[in-house]
């Protein structure tokens, strides 16, 4: 009998901490826990740490698990010193403080050079625009600090027991605004150009490089290793097989449009940011601030539960007898508008009823990631599949209303902890052998199956997004 192999994928989000274990052979799914991370855009990763540990106990713990890998939330940054102690609580992705900074950064060097240079025009949540705020706005901090990692990095190093080496890998490298998925290299000016000197990064690790075996105080087995890790995005491509061509949208409390591509992005608008994948290949992606929460604020509006507003919504007719939602309720990122507030146009004496009003949240919310999808096909992105998942694609009316809003079939996944278990593949990657730097993201180690889900169909109606474009537009120029 083959010895069986385990492996272990974490998914340390915004709001908690996911961990799997699995099969390294056949992606199994043996056991997994969780545990929560405090509210706020702005967190003492030790938070981190507490929650992965209390995550890898509800799990069953790790020690007989011989690989470990972390995807975890991008751009945040964590300050050290140079002990390796943090200075000063993490920056998170959504904290848009720094909006001013990102502007200020755009404005120096140029939308054209920024996409050149990294793939992506700054905007507030990436890493190099808050190490800007930190130095404008937090000396004490600033003055100490001697390297920034991201929270992927963090934890990987965690988990190592050791803050010399910090590692990070391309696809989280790529969301910080200071390295180049095209070079493959950091750009120091840029660093220093935000921060107002140099500063120390983590190394890039190859894909499925062993980065380090785990410490003993975390119970794992003897010579447990730890594969590179990489950001959210680029574990959740690998949780779910995507090819080239595929384009996946995520409703998480952000909601997310990704695409595996062979070719780098670089788009002077800001809307696509170039991203590198976990593998070798590129993840174009753009980002909106609002998603599944949208229809949180609606549902609690209502007094319904998830259930009753999918009811709700699946029983009025396309285009909510003429409301039109615009989702921008946290501000928004794409498009670029951070003191934005959200909208409710078309309202009259004979629409206003619970039934539109439920359904427009979810035309709304889903208006805004067919922008982001067709921001894509604008920077020549092939478009084959389109995968849905995320935590509002379990909503019956998200899923029935997706084909309508996004002009095509669209495979719904089945509920999934998809960047844990991508995190997971990578780990067992690594453990297996497929070697460091296998560009691929395939080997005949590691042959999971794809995750499993359905086809939905339905019309196009494309009279809601030409509504949604003239509600969006109208704000953005101020009219109405």
């Amino acid at each position: 009998m083959v010895e069986r192999l385990l492996v272990a994928g974490v998914d340390s989000s915004t709001q908690s901490c996911k961990v799997v274990v699995r099969d390294a052979r056949t992606g199994g799914l043996v056991r997994e826990g969780r545990a929560p991370h405090p509210d706020g855009t702005e967190v003492d990763p030790a938070a981190w740490d507490v929650a992965l540990h209390a995550a890898v106990a509800d799990a069953g713990g790790l020690a007989d698990v011989s690989a470990i890998a972390v995807g975890g939330q991008q751009h945040g940054m964590v300050l050290l010193d140079d002990d390796g102690a943090v200075v000063r609580p993490a920056l998170l992705w959504n904290d848009t403080r720094s909006a001013r900074a990102a502007d200020e950064l755009v404005a120096e060097l140029g939308a054209q050079e920024w996409a050149s240079a990294t793939g992506s025009v700054p905007v507030a949540s990436f890493t190099v625009t808050k190490l800007r705020w930190v130095a404008e706005h937090d000396a004490d901090s600033a003055h100490v600090a001697s390297s920034v990692c991201l929270p992927h990095d963090w934890l990987t190093a965690r988990l190592r027991g050791s803050a010399n080496g910090i590692t990070t890998d391309r696809g989280d490298a790529s969301g910080t605004g200071y390295w180049s998925p095209s070079s493959g290299e950091y750009r120091p000016d840029l660093l220093a150009l935000a921060f107002g000197r140099e500063i120390g990064v983590p190394r890039v690790a190859s894909a499925y490089e062993m980065v380090g075996e785990v410490a003993a105080s975390w119970g794992a087995a003897p010579g447990a290793i730890l594969a590179p890790g990489t950001g959210d995005n680029m574990a959740a491509a690998l949780g779910l097989s995507a090819r080239p061509g595929d384009v996946v949208v995520s409703l998480g409390t952000s909601g997310t449009a990704f695409a595996v591509s062979e070719t780098s992005t670089h788009d002077t608008t800001g809307a696509v940011a170039g991203f590198a994948d976990a593998t070798g290949r590129f993840l174009p992606l753009v980002c909106t601030l609002n998603a599944a929460q949208v229809l949180d604020v609606v549902r609690r509006m209502l007094g319904v539960t998830h259930a009753e507003l999918d009811d709700l919504a699946l029983s009025a007719h396309p285009g909510s007898g003429g409301l039109t939602l615009l989702p921008y309720l946290a501000g928004e990122r794409t498009p670029n508008r951070p003191d934005a507030t959200g909208q409710i146009a078309g309202l009259t004496l004979g629409n206003g009823t619970p039934e539109n009003l439920a359904r427009a949240a979810v035309e709304g919310m889903l208006c805004g990631l067919a922008d982001a999808v067709d921001a894509l096909v604008v920077q020549g992105v092939p478009i084959g599949r389109v995968i849905l998942i995320g935590g509002a694609a379990r909503s019956s009316a998200v899923a029935a209303i997706a084909p309508q809003i996004l002009g095509r079939p669209v495979h719904v996944a089945d509920p999934g902890e998809y960047v844990a278990d991508g995190a997971a593949r990578q780990a067992a990657h690594t453990l297996l052998g497929a070697g460091a730097g296998a560009g691929s993201g395939a080997s005949a180690e590691v042959a999971w199956p794809e995750p499993a889900g359905r086809w939905v169909e339905a019309e196009p109606t494309a009279y809601v997004r030409d509504s949604y474009a003239h509600l969006r537009d109208a704000a953005g120029s101020g009219i109405g």
